[in-house]
């Protein structure tokens, strides 16, 4: 019997290009700023669950998000790799979340999902960085967690186990199923989107996406069902208003600053060794190197 997967995977702000507009004013990202990403190390944590999947035969794969009606782009690059469906968790209800009203939001929306076995989710996203949100899914669903994942070697007879990767080294671990497993940057990457199902699921899209379609497109839908992304909003998930949004995130950012670096001081250097060695030694002496 196959193993049922799911992958938390978010939508983020490619902060590599990160710009004064990235911010509006009530402290929250100005997303329509920046271009949007799917977060690496959730595709770190994708590659884990496909792994699985190939090993054990009838297992399924799927994507949940939170986010704008533009996050639909991640759950198609998901598809695009091997993943078997996904499902959009979008409304603005859910605008300003924080991790804790995320974690909640996401908890409701697999519990409607049911009898899951394995949750992995990247172990934190480039754009908050509290690696914060999987955790919180496993406390909120009372379900035990593995984290600083690997690798998963595997997934039977009610237990998974894992390699993690710490400071220190790295430890074998075993955890009973079902759990959540939030996988390192250091995991292996995401195998490429694969040709036959970049033509299979290009045009999957989401009811809201579908609003401007054509009757064909519509009738190919009709025809081809994985066409269709599931999309759920707050009214899809049985959620407390209270825990949603800006009202359920106790985490406020009081000020923005940008810092921007300069050099206070510059130092010439020949090709004399000892003028080169003077350098070393005095990196050293100032912690910067060593």
């Amino acid at each position: 019997m196959g193993l049922k997967i799911i992958v938390l995977a978010k939508q983020v702000p490619d902060t590599r290009n990160v710009g004064k507009d990235a911010m509006k004013a009530d402290g929250t990202v100005n997303r329509a700023a920046l271009e949007a990403i799917f977060n690496p190390e959730d595709m770190n944590a994708l590659e884990q669950a496909l792994r699985l999947k190939e090993k054990y035969k009838g297992s399924k794969v799927t994507l949940l998000t939170m986010g704008p009606g533009r996050a639909a782009d991640i759950i198609r690059e998901g598809l695009f790799r091997g993943a078997d469906d996904g499902v959009l968790l979008t409304d603005r209800a859910f605008a300003g979340s924080d991790t804790l009203a995320t974690s909640y939001a996401i908890s409701c929306a697999i519990n409607k999902i049911k009898e899951v076995d394995i949750i992995v989710a990247g172990r934190q996203a480039i754009d908050g960085d509290t690696a914060q949100v999987g955790p919180q899914v496993a406390d909120k669903m009372n379900l035990p967690q593995v984290t600083y994942a690997e690798e998963i070697y595997s997934a039977e007879k009610g237990k998974i186990v894992v390699k993690r990767r710490l400071d220190r080294g790295v430890e074998k671990v075993e955890a009973p199923l079902p759990c959540v497993v939030t996988v390192n940057g250091s995991a292996p990457a995401c195998r490429p989107r694969a040709a036959k199902l970049l033509m299979k699921y290009k045009h999957a899209k989401t009811i809201s996406e579908r609003q401007n379609e054509s009757e064909d497109y519509l009738n190919l839908v009709n025809d081809r069902p994985y066409l269709n992304i599931n999309e759920w909003t707050v009214n899809d998930v049985e959620t407390d208003d209270n825990m949603l949004g800006l009202s359920g995130s106790p985490t406020k950012v009081k000020k923005i600053e940008n810092v921007v670096f300069q050099a206070k001081e510059t130092k010439v250097l020949s090709d004399n060794e000892g003028d080169i060695d003077e350098l070393i030694k005095e990196l050293i002496d100032n912690h910067t190197l060593g």
